[in-house]
């Protein structure tokens, strides 16, 4: 990696948004550094398509649930980026790793409740607290959110309602960092068509047609849709945009 080149980790990259994201960072000319939880062939995937555009990229696994095993995964990638570029720093964080839970009110436990929490929540405020130390001031934190943040739909109650946590803890840390002149943004994607909760908005038509039918643009999204809007956050044409939500859903349930 080029010490010269600015540098993007993307959690939960090896599909989907992530995946998306990465790509169209990568195209943006910055290095990659992508997390997966399981996978590993998936993400080696990326990386290679992340490096056949001509950039450096690298994946390494990380549980987001589990914040006891934040401070290896650091240490990893801080040592693998001094041993490359002889910085230990990244420019951007871009907290995307997550899962879906779809069940009514009357029917959460308090283990899912608790783990949506520690996946969405605790480990975006605690990796972001262990990377800081080792992001370059005037970088960026970009924060996925979802529509379901804005909008009510039955079943997500504890997605949405982490999520507008997210949302608040993200123009905290705008606040916190702009000492620094570190940003820090939250893109929010409506329903968009991947294989997050089972593929359900992909695969279930009836789910996807309600979806389209509620949008301005007359369709469900897709990564495509999203992945330029949180690379374009990682340029320089974005460095007045702090502290700000930005929703990319063909304009859903307006």
């Amino acid at each position: 990696m080029d010490t010269k080149t600015n540098i993007a980790l993307v959690t939960g990259g090896s599909r989907g948004l992530g995946k998306n994201s990465a790509l169209k960072i990568a195209q943006k000319g910055l290095d990659v550094i992508i997390t997966y939880r399981s996978n590993k062939e998936e993400a080696e995937a990326v990386v290679n398509e992340i490096k056949a555009i001509g950039r450096n990229a690298v994946a390494f696994q990380l549980d987001t649930k589990d914040t006891r095993s934040f401070d290896h995964f650091v240490r990893e990638v801080t040592d693998h980026l001094k041993q490359n570029t002889g910085s230990s720093n990244i420019d951007f964080l871009i907290n995307n790793a997550g899962t879906a839970l779809y069940s009514p009110i009357t029917e959460v436990t308090e283990e899912q409740l608790d783990d949506m929490v520690d996946i969405h929540f605790k480990g975006v405020f605690f990796l972001t607290q262990k990377l800081l130390p080792f992001m370059n001031d005037g970088g960026g934190i970009i924060n996925i959110s979802s529509g379901l943040a804005r909008f009510a739909t039955p079943g997500s109650s504890v997605y949405g309602s982490i999520k507008a946590g997210v949302e608040m803890l993200t123009k905290y840390m705008a606040k916190e960092l702009g000492a620094r002149k570190i940003k820090a943004n939250v893109v929010a994607p409506g329903a968009i068509e991947t294989d997050f909760g089972g593929g359900r908005v992909r695969d279930n038509k009836e789910i996807n047609t309600i979806v389209a039918n509620a949008t301005a643009l007359g369709r469900v999204g897709l990564p495509d849709d999203i992945g330029g809007v949180v690379a374009f956050l990682c340029t320089e044409d974005a460095g007045w945009i702090n502290g700000q939500r930005i929703e990319v859903s063909g304009g859903m349930f307006l």
